[in-house]
């Protein structure tokens, strides 16, 4: 029996799918988001999520432990810009192949052997922690905080970067869209939902090669 978190998952994406595609198909047709490349994104590729500009600005992300968590459930950013962090996959619902600028997708880091969460999926997070933030996995992997409906998707931000943007959903109409930024804590550098002072996350995409691919979770410094 499909979980009622998936359920709820694939009901908002399908919401999603016929507000925004659909309209388009009989307008504009949305720009493709493309890699370091310039190749355009596909749902079945993998991608290392990085900073516009390399440097302090640190490296990739990956799952990692904050507070009392016993299982990596929190995206966190590599602080150093030498690691690529874990590759991710984007996937629109239906699945059409090709991302689309501004269209509602999932992103998760896939399938991880033996890896202790529910999924790898991305979901934002509500705690006491200041501000919403995004982890992966189900309510069962966030015992006692909020999971927040909504949607992800992708935005050029200028010339050379893209945006990650989170859009929260409620009685399945959507909310105002909110850019992902960065926030550190004592255990990383988490994403989070930015808010009016803060900066938005400008990233790159860089294709993860046949020799690049998911070696396990690494740790976060």
């Amino acid at each position: 029996m499909m979980k009622p978190t998936m359920l709820l998952t694939l009901s908002v994406l399908l919401f999603a799918f016929t507000t925004y595609i659909i309209p388009s198909a009989f307008s504009q047709v949305p720009d493709l988001v493309k890699d370091t490349d310039g190749i355009p994104l596909r749902s079945d590729g993998r991608y290392y999520i990085r900073p516009a500009l390399r440097g302090p600005g640190g490296g990739g992300v990956s799952p990692g432990e904050t507070g009392n968590q016993t299982c990596p459930v929190t995206v966190l950013q590599h602080k150093s810009e030498v690691e690529n962090g874990n590759g991710v996959k984007f996937e629109h619902y239906p699945n059409i192949g090709i991302i689309y600028e501004g269209v509602p997708l999932t992103i998760s880091f896939g399938d991880i052997y033996g890896f202790c969460a529910d999924s790898t999926k991305w979901v934002v997070v509500s705690d006491d922690f200041p501000g919403k933030w995004v982890g992966i996995g189900g309510a069962e992997d966030h015992p006692g905080k909020e999971i927040v409906s909504g949607l992800f998707d992708i935005q050029k931000y200028d010339d050379v970067a893209y945006k990650l943007v989170f859009t929260p959903v409620t009685g399945g109409s959507p909310g105002l869209s909110v850019d992902i930024g960065r926030r550190d804590d004592k255990n990383g550098r988490r994403l989070i939902l930015a808010e009016e002072d803060e900066r938005t996350y400008r990233v790159v995409f860089a294709r993860v090669d046949d020799d690049g691919g998911i070696n396990g979770i690494k740790s976060v410094v």
